[in-house]
Formats: C-alpha cells, structure tokens, sequence
C-alpha cells in the first residue's frame, strides 16, 4: 500500500515538474542576471562611499525592516495559497495592502526622530523620512504579484525584476559618482521599487480595484497574520544584531560589519528567497500529497547546498584576499568578520527553506513559533557576542544558529513528513565535499609565496573549484547528473534521489 502512495506521488511530482522548472528558471534566473547587475554596480558603490555610509544606512534598515514585514506580504501569501479565490477576496487584498503600506508609512514618517535619538545620529531621522515613500509603492508590487504566483507564472515578473535591478544600479551608480555619500543607497532603492511598482502593475494586466470593506476577509486575514508573524520575528533576529551594536560600535565599525554580512548573506537573501517563493507556490498545489512535498523537500535542499556549500566554505577560506580584490582597501578590517560570518550561512541557509513547506501545508502559526524561537535566541546570543566586540557579534552567528537549526528541523520536519536521517543523507555528500575543499583550499594558501590579493583569490578560487567538483565527481557522481538533470528539465533516475519511502515519516 505504500509503495503505491509512493507512486502516486512520484506521478503527482512530475506532472507540475515542467511548470516548476519553468519558474524556477523564470524566478531564480531573473534574480541571477538582476543580482549580476546590480552587485557590479554595488560594489562599484562600496568602493567609492565609506563605512560610515553603510553604518549610518543599516541604522535606518532596523526601521525599514522591521516595518515592511508588516506591510502585508503575508496575505498576499494567502491569496496563493488558497485553492480557490473569489473576486471579492482579490480585491479585498488589494484594498488591505493599501491601507497597511500607507500606513506604515506614516508611522515611519513620524517616528523618525526617535529612532534617530536612539542611534545618536540627527541624519537618520532625515534619512527614514526619505525612506518612508517606499512604503507607496509596496502595494502595486505585492499585489500583481500574487495573482502571477498564483499561477506559477513567473516569467512577466522576472522580466520587471529584472529591469528595476537595472535602473536601481544605474541610480545607484549615478549617486555614487555625484557624491550624494549615504543619500545613494536611499535613491536607488527609491528608483527601484518605483520602477518595479509600475512594471508589475502593466504586467500583470490586472483591472482590480481595491475593495475596503473587509467584512468577510477573516480566513484571509488570520493567515496573513501567522504570515507576517512568522516574518516580524525574522525581522526581529536578523535586524537585533544591529539594534544593539548601533549603540555601541562607530558607524564606521558598524559599516564593516553590515557590509561583511551582506557579502555572505548573498546567496541566502538574494537567491534562496527567489526559489522558496517558488517552492511555496508549488508546495501549495501539492499540499495534499504530503509524501511529493517530503521528497520535493529533500531534494531542492540537496541542489540548494550543493550550490551553497562551496560557496560558503569558498568565502571563509579567501575572506582576506577577497575583501581586498572585491571592496578595495579601506575594507580590509572586515576580512575576519567575512570569515566567521560564512561559516555560519550554510545553517542558515538550510533553516529557512523549512518555512515555505511548513506554510505552504496550512502551518504558518508554526512558522510563527519557530520564528518567535529564533528572534528570542539569536538577541540572546547577539548581546552576548558583542562583549567580545564586532568580532565576537560575527562569531554569535555560528552558535545561534546551530541550536536554531536544530530546533527548526525537530518542529518544522514532521509537518514536511521528512526524517531527519533521511534529509542528512540527502545533504551530506555537497558537505564533505566542501569540507574537504576548505581544507586543501587553506593548505594551498599557506604554501603560495606573498603576492597580490588578486592573483592570491584567482588561484585560491580556481584551486578550490576544481577539487570541488572533483570529489563529487569521483564520490557523488549521482548527485552531478541529478543536478545537470534537473536544469534539462528531465527526471533523474539513479542513485541521487530520495527514497519515498522513508520521506514518509
């Protein structure tokens, strides 16, 4: 009986594999170009402001960030993942996100000076007045796109994501060389979601109006809520490190280790989000087949670290020569905060693809929980680490999330229907291989003789490269072909995939 459940989900899998894969690539490959784009012109940028640009402007993203996980996307995500919608319920949506956002920016707006009390730095109240006009285009960018995503049609966002990453750099850029200093990395952004406001609204080709009775929205409203719940505690743990250290470390201190952090948070914040929005439009459609949600589970976290490990490993074991290649020399005091800080990323990377599962299965008060767990913990260990200075904060990455992760996966696995044995099996072999890279990969540095941080970084990443894929090649060679499988859009067949049936639970 269970190997014909087994079946019946492997049959259930490949018949939206196409229209997965197709976003995926529609997603996950417009956010590679964009980000291409958009990091050329960003570290163009780093290199010509200073850190004490990039600390003034995280002080304003403990704000930003905190705010905008109120700004509705969690019912947009209930839109999704409905089976079924009516016109009304859409049109409610349109109205709440209106009247969230601004909203939000109101508060913003008025509240600017006390955070710019807090930090001790008159600019920043400025700084998030600016900021608050964001908030004005959030709507016409959520709402078109949950009715695409609705549809697993991502190809006509992709393109405006695209385009906005566009003139998001070319503002940037612009600012950069004009010499507006911090008030750069609020035109840009400013520029961008504009840019995206308008593509997504002509995209989507929707003729909605906004509907602001909401009698009736309750169902919605209570998912969006457990949504944006689940979000304001990531928000809270991912922006707490800032929050405390604001006080205590320069702006300039400060600029060292938010960019540090944005430089391994690349992968996690840049290219995990674009394929869990995918993962939760899919896991939505098959959410009564716990078994394909448990196998989809396993192997889109092996492709994942397959990617994220080396990249991971790779940044911890060349953070010195490239800081100094990428950001240039006035950064080179954040090569050691790179390296703790990438050792933490494959644990977090790995923790919040649990979410979009769990969401997507009708759980988001889990994801709530989880998130509470999470805020609690990483505050808990951020205020600790800092007693140790910039560095100790860096190095409270790796603890915390050790413990979360764990935590995630003893509460977040059984709602998947996935083991834990089973999602280590599936993991391991892109750890070793990784693993085994770092550590040649350091061995090799210490045997170069002094040179350039240039050269340095070419022979250090094409040397780890290459013994990357070589192990995999000589002692996971199934997972290769899985891979290289995957991106032809054909089904796999040997060694690499999960078996169902310990998927099951």
């Amino acid at each position: 009986m269970l190997q014909g459940r087994v079946e019946k989900s492997d049959d259930r899998q490949g018949g939206i594999f196409a229209i997965a894969r197709q976003a995926v690539i529609w997603r996950a490959g417009s956010q590679i170009a964009g980000q291409i784009i958009t990091w050329s012109a960003t570290f163009l940028v780093i290199r010509i402001l200073d850190p004490h640009d990039y600390g003034l402007f995280a002080m304003t993203q403990v704000v930003m960030s905190l705010l905008n996980m109120l700004n509705g996307a969690g019912l947009a995500s209930g839109l999704i993942q409905k089976p079924e919608a009516d016109e009304r319920s859409i049109r409610q949506l349109y109205g709440m996100l209106i009247v969230l956002n601004f909203g939000l920016g109101i508060v913003q707006f008025a509240t600017a000076p006390l955070v710019a009390a807090y930090f001790r730095q008159p600019i920043v109240a400025d700084l998030l007045r600016v900021q608050s006009f964001l908030y004005f285009t959030t709507p016409f960018v959520a709402f078109p796109y949950a009715l695409l995503a609705r549809a697993i049609d991502f190809k006509p966002q992709a393109k405006v994501y695209f385009l906005s990453s566009i003139t998001g750099a070319v503002a940037a850029l612009c600012g950069a060389l004009a010499g507006f200093g911090v008030w750069t990395l609020i035109l840009a952004p400013a520029v961008l979601f504009t840019t995206r406001a308008v593509g997504m609204t002509w995209a989507s080709g929707h003729r909605y109006r906004p509907l602001f009775n909401f009698r009736g929205a309750g169902a919605l409203a209570k998912f969006g809520g457990l949504m944006a719940a689940g979000q304001l505690f990531w928000v809270l743990q991912s922006q707490a490190d800032v929050f405390i250290a604001g006080r205590v470390l320069t702006p300039s201190t400060l600029g060292l280790y938010t960019t540090g952090l944005f430089l391994t948070q690349i992968l996690v914040s840049k290219f995990v989000p674009a394929i869990n929005d995918v993962a939760f439009s899919v896991y939505a459609r098959m959410q009564d087949d716990r078994e394909a949600v448990a196998v989809g589970f396993a192997r889109s976290s092996r492709m994942v670290m397959l990617v994220a490990m080396p990249f991971y490993i790779g940044l911890a074991v060349t953070a010195d020569p490239l800081v100094a290649t990428v950001l240039g020399p006035k950064w080179i005091a954040a090569g050691p905060i790179v390296r703790l800080l990438a050792l933490a990323m494959p644990m977090m990377t790995l923790q919040v693809l649990a979410s979009p599962a769990c969401s997507a299965m009708g759980r988001p008060g889990l994801v709530a929980k989880i998130g509470g767990v999470g805020a609690v913990l990483m505050t808990m260990c951020f205020a600790i680490g800092l007693f140790w200075g910039v560095q100790g904060l860096a190095a409270s990455w790796f603890f915390g999330y050790a413990i979360y992760l764990i935590y995630t996966a003893i509460r977040a696995l059984p709602v998947i229907g996935l083991s834990a044995g089973t999602l280590g099996r599936a993991i391991l072999p892109p750890i070793i291989a990784a693993a085994a890279m770092g550590i040649v990969v350091l061995l090799i540095d210490s045997l170069l003789p002094p040179m350039s941080a240039p050269p340095r970084l070419a022979i250090l990443v094409t040397s780890g490269a290459a013994l990357y894929f070589g192990w995999l090649a000589v002692f996971a060679r199934d997972i290769l072909f899985e891979a290289m499988a995957m991106v032809r859009g054909r089904a796999y067949g040997g060694d690499a995939p999960i078996p169902a049936t310990t998927a099951a639970g």
